[in-house]
């Protein structure tokens, strides 16, 4: 059973989704459910079917999210500190090409979302950048090809 490293604000996020889904999806298809029984003859009802389906939907995320906080080793980026890059850390970039300028967090792989700045600390960019410090400069082999950048700055927030 690894763990895997995540941040508070990941870490509640995933604890809120997990109770919504156990205590206001689970009833509301409960009820779904039971309404479309009342209706008579399950093998043609659509409504019984989709209700089912919707019940094995969120069973199975319930499962998967139980299983994700249990795994979860919450870091509290705050309380970080260093010049070396490590999970947690927001990072400024500039590209070597482009000359324009990134800022990457490195989170955890349930909170990552490349469009707000968050990459995985599985994904190729997090990965190139871990251990380096301000001034080195780091190749990213991206699914769109190679990057070269050099890291400006690094923080911890």
């Amino acid at each position: 059973m690894d763990k895997f490293p995540i941040t508070i604000s990941g870490h509640a996020a995933l604890e809120a989704e997990f109770m919504r889904l156990q205590q206001v999806e689970r009833p509301r298809i409960i009820e779904a459910i039971a309404e479309a029984r009342s209706h008579g003859d399950l093998s043609e009802n659509a409504e019984y079917h989709s209700a089912k389906e919707a019940q094995s939907h969120n069973e199975g995320r319930i499962a998967e999210l139980e299983d994700k906080l249990q795994r979860a080793e919450v870091i509290d980026v705050s309380k970080l500190s260093g010049a070396t890059i490590k999970f947690g850390a927001t990072v400024t970039l500039i590209d070597e090409d482009t000359e324009a300028k990134k800022i990457f967090q490195i989170v955890g792989e349930s909170e990552a979302d490349v469009k707000s700045g968050r990459v995985s600390i599985t994904s190729p960019t997090a990965r190139a950048l871990i251990g380096k410090k301000v001034g080195d400069s780091v190749e990213v082999n991206t699914p769109g090809g190679g990057k070269s950048y050099e890291i400006l700055k690094v923080a911890y927030v």
